[in-house]
């Protein structure tokens, strides 16, 4: 399929595609909040990766890469996830954009392969998680009519904790951890019981959001945008 720029085309991964798309997976540490533990988000975000890259294409299920130039410059992967109300929505658990590939329409193009791939399916709404830090892939994401649902909120509760975390003030948006382009945070990518945060780059304005939804950090760590 194709985004409709003849420098991008997304199409279904493919074993051969592996190392590329698993070479992406830090760019989905961008955006993780300063005072989670680094060495165990780079742990994490790979395995979200290749868990996702494990399950394979399903109906319930999907894995997409943007080929740019012949070269893998992002992807996303689709899953389906039961809201608190019953209703299933489609969701994106990674999306991620190569830094040398931003602002080139990769993250938009994925994003709406995403959309059609839950419009296959039937299913209503799409949904996809982000670091809270992560403003461009927020604002990626809000330009593209994603509208924010919920929010996470976090507080340490030791003397030590108190001391040396720094908690944002949400109330100013911060840059401090944006990521790069394409990790939309749309990553808790794996299965509807997973509920795991994702984290997504944005792109465009935005396009240099790091993984794109793919997984946002809703949990302890996952998701990606942009």
């Amino acid at each position: 399929m194709s985004s409709g720029q003849s420098s991008v085309v997304i199409r279904p991964y493919g074993d051969g595609d592996r190392d590329a798309v698993v070479a992406l997976a830090p760019r989905l540490t961008e955006g993780v909040a300063a005072w989670r533990d680094a060495d165990a988000v780079a742990v994490a975000v790979r395995g979200w990766v290749t868990g996702s890259l494990d399950q394979g294409d399903s109906d319930s299920h999907g894995v997409l890469v943007a080929v740019c130039s012949g070269r893998v410059a992002g992807f996303v992967t689709m899953t389906t996830r039961r809201h608190f109300t019953g209703q299933i929505d489609a969701y994106i658990g990674e999306l991620v954009v190569a830094a040398e590939a931003e602002r080139m329409g990769v993250g938009r193009a994925l994003v709406e392969a995403a959309e059609s791939w839950a419009c296959d399916r039937g299913l209503r709404h799409i949904t996809l998680e982000t670091g809270g830090a992560n403003v461009r892939a927020r604002s990626f994401y809000r330009a593209l009519g994603y509208a924010e649902e919920g929010v996470r909120l976090t507080k340490p509760v030791s003397a030590g904790d108190q001391a040396t975390s720094a908690v944002p003030d949400l109330g100013r948006p911060s840059t401090a951890g944006n990521a790069a382009n394409s990790s939309s945070t749309s990553r808790p990518g794996g299965t509807v019981e997973q509920n795991k945060p994702a984290t997504h780059s944005g792109e465009d304005q935005v396009e240099q959001t790091t993984g794109l939804h793919s997984r946002s950090w809703t949990q302890v760590m996952r998701h990606r945008s942009e």
